[in-house]
């Protein structure tokens, strides 16, 4: 990687790094909006289409009423081409070539993320399909499912088309891509924090309560497992544990990079966390609507604890909420507020998403002072510092920062109301650096060099760990702690 060639002061050489000076600057501009400037509403934003010229606008209303969405859409190119050519050059990429790949990577990675929100696949919820024209939806899978088509098209590439995909190295950069991505994802989290605060107390302490007994569960099993009966090394054990166990494809990332694991691990971890999302975001709503539409909050809560990347567990939590408000009230005669149990999902998948940056600082110091300390070796602390993920520390403060300013401004809801319009500019381009890291993900992944690496392996430890106790253990925990617990009723 880029680092490792580099020399000079890593704050400005190294991938780590730049993801946090690239998700602050696109974190600043966003926070432009909440004193009148509107920095960002020119980025692009694509919305679930049966028609493609409805497909692409600004993300500000403002904005779309002068700017087509294909301006919109090359203005973000542009801007992000010269936000992370900058970074190229800092850390002494080949500019030239790092340009002419991320051009051809940003092209096609979004053309998947235009035909992942084509209605006939994106649309999750009768509603959202009456509103495509559609009479219903079809594969339910939400806009994420983009990330699917981009991961599938970075693989046909990598491995049927390898002289390409050599071409586009340079800029194949899936892990600055992710991390810049996390930055950006503890805004939003610390703004969405806000509502969960306003929350009754109980909810709040039960899902705290919920996903630290999970967790504490969860990641020594998955690492046993994978280290006692696939005799896999640590190096491929943690980051999968996490990855199955936290919070998909930010904790395998942050993992990785504690434990300073080759590159090519938590990448691969990535990629079978998204596959299986997607069959829990389509398997595990159905399940709880068949059997826990008497306790919906036990529903909501075990979407939060079951389902791995953060699209895909607020989805599932909305589609759980919808599927059991219509089956209660067919047969329970009882119309719950479906918000409640949707806001059950994301409050616990809030404080997993928080969890991740406590548990990278935890593995550094067990690699650090345990794994890897040989004896009379004496392991300086600042080994600890050189290993924490520094993206970690982008992505608290920018949680820390929206967090303090939703709670100083709480009952002013315009304020928050521009607080949530002025990140959900700012995650319009996450979703963007997440899309160009699944396809990036399956440039990298040569299935030949995977399979000896063991990656067959690691899809069983997956599917063992995930439908074998993960699930079950999350179902378990959620009935633990929010069974008897009820949203509000609505008039019928």
């Amino acid at each position: 990687m880029a680092q490792e060639r580099n020399s000079g002061s890593p704050l400005l050489t190294t991938e780590d790094w730049w993801a946090v000076w690239l998700g602050l600057l696109i974190f600043f501009l966003a926070l432009g909006k909440l004193y009148g400037v509107d920095l960002l509403g020119w980025v692009v934003k694509t919305d679930m289409w049966t028609d493609i010229s409805k497909a692409l606008s600004p993300v500000s209303k403002q904005f779309a009423q002068s700017m087509s969405g294909i301006t919109s859409l090359i203005l973000t190119y542009l801007f992000l081409l010269v936000i992370t050519t900058v970074g190229a050059a800092a850390m002494r990429f080949n500019v030239g070539r790092f340009v002419v790949g991320f051009t051809i990577i940003f092209w096609l990675a979004y053309i998947c993320w235009i035909i992942g929100h084509w209605g006939p696949i994106a649309a999750p919820t009768e509603a959202d399909a009456q509103k495509l024209g559609m009479a219903k939806p079809v594969l339910r899978l939400t806009g994420e499912a983009g990330f699917i088509v981009a991961l599938i098209l970075g693989l046909i590439i990598g491995n049927f088309f390898r002289g390409f995909a050599q071409f586009l190295e340079e800029a194949t950069r899936p892990e600055w891509y992710v991390k810049t991505a996390i930055v950006i994802l503890g805004a939003s989290i610390g703004i969405k924090a806000c509502d969960a605060l306003g929350l009754a107390g109980q909810i709040l302490a039960r899902g705290l309560c919920a996903i630290v007994e999970a967790y504490l569960i969860y990641w020594p099993l998955v690492y046993f497992i994978a280290r006692r009966y696939f005799k896999f090394t640590p190096e491929w054990a943690a980051p999968l544990a996490s990855g199955i166990s936290i919070c998909g494809v930010s904790a395998a990332i942050a993992t990785g990079a504690a434990i300073r694991a080759r590159p090519v691990v938590p990448i691969i971890v990535s990629s079978l966390v998204v596959i299986f999302a997607v069959v829990e975001l389509i398997l595990l709503p159905f399940l709880a609507q068949a059997f826990l539409y008497t306790q919906p909050m036990v529903a909501g809560a075990w979407m939060g604890l079951a389902v791995k990347t953060d699209g895909a567990a607020v989805a599932s939590g909305a589609i759980t909420a919808a599927l059991i408000q219509a089956k209660a009230m067919n047969l329970l005669q009882v119309k719950w507020d479906k918000d409640f149990i949707t806001m059950a999902a994301v409050t616990t998948k809030i404080f997993i998403d928080i969890f991740i940056g406590v548990w990278a600082f935890i593995l550094a110091l067990v690699w650090v002072y345990s794994i890897e300390r040989k004896p009379g070796v004496q392991v300086q602390a600042i080994e600890i510092w050189h290993r924490f993920p520094k993206f970690v520390i982008g992505y608290f403060l920018t949680f820390l920062v929206m967090l303090l300013v939703g709670l100083g401004h709480l009952q002013d809801k315009a304020f928050i109301n521009t607080a949530k319009a002025a990140m959900g500019e700012a995650d319009s381009l996450r979703g963007i650096f997440f899309v160009l890291t699944f396809f990036t993900i399956g440039l990298m992944s040569n299935f030949r060099k995977l399979w000896e690496e063991g990656m067959g392996r690691l899809a069983a430890v997956y599917l063992i760990c995930l439908f074998g106790f993960i699930v079950w253990i999350g179902l378990f925990i959620s009935w633990l702690f929010f069974h008897g617990v009820y949203p509000p009723r609505l008039p019928m």
